[in-house]
C-alpha cells in the first residue's frame, strides 16, 4: 500500500511492540473487517486474532470508531471503491467480514474515486429494493473480485447470544407472551424485508423497526410506553429475517442497545440464540443488571412459531 492519505492511518503497534492481531500471524489466510459503527468491528478483530486469523480493518470513515487503531488499519470513504480493493488485496485479505452499523449513503454527496465511476452502472444498482437485496448485491460484488465473504459469527462464534437467560433477571410469564407476540411480528414483516425488531408491551406492539434501525425504534417507544405504570413491561425482540444472508448484516445488540431499552421503561430484551451478534458481552450483561431488565436468548423454532 502507498503512504497513508489523510485520513489513513499506519499499523499500529501493542505495547511489546507487535501489532495486535499479529500474535497467531500466519496460521490462517489474512481476514479483512470493513467496519462500520459501533463497538462490533472490534470485538470481531480480537475474536479473529485470538482465532488465528491476523485481521486488517478497513474503517469506513465518519462511521468506524477510533478504536479500530488498535489494529492494523486504514480508513475509507464509503465511495472510494477503487482504493479499498487496492488497499485490501495490498494488505493480503483474502476472506473479508463486513460488520458494524451503516446507513445508506446518498451517492450524490458521497467522495468517490477512479474506481467508484469505473463500477458505478453496477454499483447505482446495488442500492435498489430492500437492505437485504442490498447487502446480498455487495457481497456479490466483492466475490466478484477475487474476495470470500464471511459472517462474522464464522469468525467470532463466541459473540453469538447463548440460548436462556444470560443476566441475572429472567422473563415472567406476561413477558414470555410478548416476546412470543414479538417474534410473530418480526418474521411477518421480515418475509417483506422490512425490520429485525420490535417493541411488544402487554400484548400490544408499540413499534417495529423499519429503515431507522433498532436504537431510534427504541427512543420512539420512550413516550409511547409511558403510560403510568410503576413496573417495567414490554419487550424488544430481535432476530434475522426468514432467509436472510447473515454474511452482511447478522443482527446485533449492545451496551447501548440496554440503554435505550431501560430508558424506554422495557423489562427486557430477547434475541434468537445463536443468531444475533452480542457486543460487549460484560458491559451488556451489567448494564442489564444494573437497570434491571432480563436478557433471553430464544431457540430458532421458538422465535418462528412464536
Amino acid at each position: 500500500m502507498n503512504g497513508p492519505a489523510p485520513e489513513a492511518a499506519a499499523s499500529q503497534r501493542g505495547s511489546d511492540g507487535g501489532s495486535l492481531g499479529e500474535a497467531n500471524a500466519g496460521t490462517k489466510p489474512r481476514i479483512g473487517i470493513v467496519a462500520g459503527s459501533g463497538a462490533l468491528p472490534v470485538a470481531v478483530a480480537e475474536a479473529a486474532a485470538r482465532a488465528g486469523y491476523n485481521p486488517f480493518i478497513a474503517g469506513l470513515s465518519g462511521s468506524a470508531a477510533a478504536d479500530i487503531e488498535r489494529f492494523p488499519h486504514a480508513y475509507v470513504h464509503i465511495g472510494q471503491v477503487g482504493r479499498m480493493l487496492r488497499i485490501l488485496r495490498s494488505e493480503g485479505c483474502s476472506r473479508l467480514v463486513f460488520v458494524g452499523g451503516l446507513r445508506r449513503p446518498n451517492l450524490f454527496r458521497i467522495r468517490i474515486d477512479a474506481g467508484f465511476v469505473r463500477y458505478l452502472p453496477q454499483l447505482l444498482r446495488l442500492f435498489r429494493g430492500g437492505d437485504d437485496k442490498v447487502l446480498r448485491g455487495v457481497a456479490r460484488f466483492f466475490e466478484d473480485r477475487g474476495f470470500e465473504v464471511a459472517a462474522a459469527h464464522e469468525v467470532a462464534p463466541r459473540l453469538l447470544a447463548p440460548l436462556g437467560s444470560f443476566s441475572n433477571l429472567a422473563p415472567g410469564p406476561e413477558d414470555l407472551d410478548d416476546i412470543r407476540l414479538g417474534f410473530k411480528v418480526t418474521h411477518a414483516l421480515g418475509l417483506f424485508d422490512i425490520g429485525q425488531a420490535a417493541v411488544v408491551a402487554r400484548n400490544y406492539v408499540l413499534a417495529v423497526e423499519a429503515a431507522e434501525g433498532t436504537d431510534a425504534m427504541l427512543q420512539r417507544c420512550r413516550g409511547l410506553n409511558s403510560w403510568g405504570y410503576t413496573a417495567r413491561k414490554g419487550v424488544l425482540v430481535k432476530g434475522p429475517k426468514p432467509g436472510q444472508d447473515l454474511r452482511l448484516d447478522l443482527p446485533a445488540i449492545g451496551p447501548r442497545t440496554v440503554e435505550l431499552a431501560a430508558e424506554a421503561g422495557l423489562a427486557g430484551i430477547a434475541v434468537e440464540a445463536g443468531a444475533v451478534l452480542l457486543a460487549g458481552l460484560e458491559a451488556l450483561v451489567e448494564k442489564a443488571n444494573k437497570s434491571g431488565l432480563f436478557l433471553y436468548g430464544v431457540s430458532r423454532a421458538q422465535a418462528l412459531d412464536g
